[in-house]
């Protein structure tokens, strides 16, 4: 079936979905408790060991062929906009960037020279804390980077909605 990334990754949730129902409803089934005078079998909840195991492993295997093909996908397909930058990749490059992101607003919201709070109790000397960069360059980056991530996070939804690929699974 021609899917796209954002299908795939819903069909993979919907697959793990059934994967925990199955599993909750085997572990309140395979066994049961009975008090003493108790009928068992009236009492006794429905469970096929055989059939639960069987489903299970269609389930895992579906889910591996769909992870695989989303693997495949992301790291062949690249991102419209970001030449030789493949999916997968951009997917390791925004957190980075992010975190570049973050290191950069802390050091533009810095003042060029703070004082720092209490005196010294040495020897009662204020002492001050001196921005070693330039304020203006570190705001330009801290720009640049942020439109990079918003335009990385656009392409990435573009691809994500309009990209297909083919999904060879029957669920």
């Amino acid at each position: 079936m021609e899917s796209t990334s954002a299908e795939a990754g819903k069909l993979v949730r919907k697959i793990e979905e059934e994967i925990l129902l199955i599993k909750t409803n085997e572990q309140n089934s395979k066994s049961f408790v009975i008090a003493m005078g108790e009928d068992a079998e009236d009492l006794r909840p429905k469970y096929d060991f055989a059939a639960v195991q069987e489903r299970l492993e269609e389930l895992y295997d579906a889910l591996r062929k769909v992870k695989h093909t989303i693997n495949m996908f992301n790291t062949s397909h690249e991102l419209p906009g970001f030449p030789g930058l493949t999916v997968d990749q951009a997917l390791v490059k925004i957190p980075q960037l992010n975190g570049l992101k973050m290191k950069l607003e802390r050091m533009v919201k810095r003042l060029p020279k703070e004082r720092l709070t209490g005196l010294n109790s040495r020897n009662n000397i204020i002492e001050y804390t001196i921005a070693n960069y330039d304020i203006e360059e570190v705001e330009k980056k801290y720009k640049e980077v942020s439109e990079e991530i918003s335009r990385l996070q656009l392409s990435l939804d573009k691809v994500n909605t309009t990209e297909t690929m083919e999904i060879d699974v029957e669920f």
